[in-house]
């Protein structure tokens, strides 16, 4: 790990001074440190945000959640608002990493997570997504198991962001602010896929603070949920994962938001499977349906292929369980 200043702020403005060329953000750190100490990244300083207190709280208004940046995601996970209007985010959140790290991990630094990909996490790979010269995406032909399944021919990264699925599909927002002043991004804008650009992974710009996630009041009668499939079932990155946002009229499903986590390089709605949901009686056959739906469009790589059906187990059984037709699946690892 590389020599850094360390800069303790308790404003926003103090933070929003300290930012300039090589120093970066840190919140909870979680993600930031493993990839300081992999040597991927090498900032000369840190503006420790975690002291800001106008970057805590959840509040819940008549227009919907707000919710601070630095809230931790045993703070969203173990709040009872969150898991009675917003249920999907409160499984996300409450079933990400250890206890350990959600009692430290951000929402903010949630999903600002870098790539999951094992040759953008190695100094041993050339990777333009690391600053490196190779155009190549050295998944196409290396061990791509894990990688993306859906657009994914310029470079097979996935996003690891559990809390970022339900946030799409509940039509978040997030707020921006620095010394120019305020923006509001919407998730469906928030991550840049790489076919617009490999070296930006977000629409967040040099001098720019997340300061805080809004997501507005449910319409009546919606209901939704999150569930994520992997191969250990004490904690693990996901191998398929679902958020489903559902406005039911009774067992008619007037409105359908389907979200897919680590299907490619960024979360993805499929305006297919919420196609195939939207006017009908929910049941088994019109998940199945549904999440077939949502694969038509794959690409699996020589070692991911079965990706494709866990993402349409992991997509109908959400869909079920959102629907109150299914209880969480025990074989799902959150």
């Amino acid at each position: 790990m590389n020599k850094f200043a360390f800069v303790d702020c308790v404003t926003v403005d103090e933070a929003l001074g300290q930012l300039g060329e090589g120093a970066t953000i840190k919140a909870g750190g979680i993600d930031l440190i493993d990839l300081m100490k992999d040597d991927i990244v090498s900032p000369s300083k840190l503006v420790n945000i975690r002291n800001v207190d106008s970057l805590r709280g959840i509040t819940i208004t008549q227009d919907g959640l707000r919710l601070g940046p630095l809230s931790t995601l045993s703070e969203i996970a173990a709040h009872t608002q969150i898991q009675k209007s917003y249920t999907a985010l409160s499984d996300a959140a409450g079933h990400a990493a250890t206890p350990q790290v959600r009692n430290m991990a951000t929402l903010g630094g949630n999903i600002m997570q870098r790539p999951r990909c094992w040759y953008f996490r190695s100094t041993d790979f050339d990777c333009k997504k690391k600053s490196g010269t190779s155009d190549d995406c050295h998944a196409h032909t290396g061990e791509n198991q894990y990688h993306a399944v859906m657009n994914n021919a310029v470079c097979a990264m996935v996003h690891p962001s559990s809390t970022a699925v339900p946030l799409l599909a509940m039509n978040a927002q997030v707020e921006l602010t620095s010394k120019r002043g305020k923006r509001t991004v919407a998730m469906t804008d928030f991550y840049v896929p790489p076919e617009k650009s490999l070296t930006n992974e977000t629409i967040v710009q040099p001098g720019e603070i997340i300061t805080a996630v809004f997501i507005p009041t449910p319409d009546p009668g919606t209901r939704s949920a999150y569930q994520k499939y992997g191969e250990k079932e004490s904690f693990d990155w996901p191998l398929a994962d679902a958020g489903v946002v559902l406005v039911m009229e009774g067992t008619r499903c007037s409105k359908a938001s389907i979200v897919l986590g680590v299907a490619a390089p960024t979360p993805i709605r499929s305006s297919a499977a919420e196609a195939v949901l939207t006017g009908k009686t929910i049941d088994e056959a019109t998940a199945r349906a549904a999440a077939a739906a949502a694969m038509q469009a794959a690409t699996p790589l020589s070692q991911n292929g079965f990706k494709t059906q866990l993402f349409q187990t992991a997509i109908y059984r959400t869909v079920l369980l959102a629907a109150g037709q299914m209880q969480r699946d025990p074989s799902a690892i959150g």
